[in-house]
């Protein structure tokens, strides 16, 4: 299982007396994870008095993270989340070319019992807007701003979409290997090719929402290595 060392500090993208927003990482669990005991969580509470994370990101997507450093603040963003006030933005490269303008899916999830989920009429009012930011050879950038936050909300609506997120395996992405694009690669002998990108490519690109004095506030997260280097191989090899 892949990990990653991650350093608290170099992540912080945002702080006050009330929060810290920060970049998090791929590979690293928002709260405790029976199979690896290091996540954001654990680690903000040697940095912090009394951290609260307000949201959650799957274990390998990366992006903008917001932590309350007290109760009183961690009540005021909870609120926001939940009556549907904070502006999330995630981007994500998709398999294949699609053309989206502020596309909205409505479809009801279902959590089922593997810790995956499924479109069904009996599960949650779901809804997530899709816009194309850039196409290339095979793939799509995609904007994605998802209304409510179920759990693998924007991977599943993607899959509805017939727009699989880009190594997302369990919801029908395709591994990405640089040869697929680039046609002058080529590997030393024996070697066998390894995916450019390790994860699904999903990245929490940016968060607003209100402070406690009422100011708003929105954050934006720099792509992390692998997810800048997925959309400069793609860039580069468009034909």
């Amino acid at each position: 299982m892949k990990t990653t060392k991650f350093n608290f500090e170099d992540s912080i993208l945002f702080q006050n007396e009330d929060y810290v927003l920060i970049n998090k990482p791929p590979f690293i669990s928002t709260l405790e994870d029976r199979s690896d005991p290091n996540n954001i969580l654990e680690i903000a509470r040697t940095q912090l008095a009394d951290p609260q994370v307000c949201h959650r990101l799957d274990k390998d997507t990366s992006g903008v993270l917001a932590i309350a450093k007290n109760p009183e603040a961690y009540r005021h963003l909870s609120m926001q989340f939940e009556n549907r006030e904070v502006n999330k933005v995630y981007h994500a490269v998709a398999d294949g070319l699609h053309q989206f303008h502020n596309k909205l899916v409505d479809a009801a999830i279902l959590k089922l019992n593997d810790g995956t989920v499924k479109i069904a009429r009996e599960g949650k009012p779901a809804q997530t807007h899709f816009s194309t930011l850039a196409t290339y050879k095979n793939h799509t950038l995609i904007e994605c701003r998802p209304v409510t936050g179920r759990m693998h909300q924007i991977r599943i609506h993607l899959r509805l979409l017939k727009a699989p997120i880009t190594g997302d395996e369990v919801y029908g992405g395709k591994v990405f290997f640089v040869s697929s694009v680039k046609r002058a690669f080529n590997l030393k002998r024996e070697a066998e090719e390894q995916p450019l990108i390790k994860r699904m490519a999903l990245h929490a690109f940016s968060l607003e929402f209100a402070l406690l004095d009422r100011k708003t506030i929105k954050i934006e997260a720099p792509y992390p290595k692998d997810f800048k280097a997925l959309v400069r191989q793609l860039a580069e090899n468009k034909r």
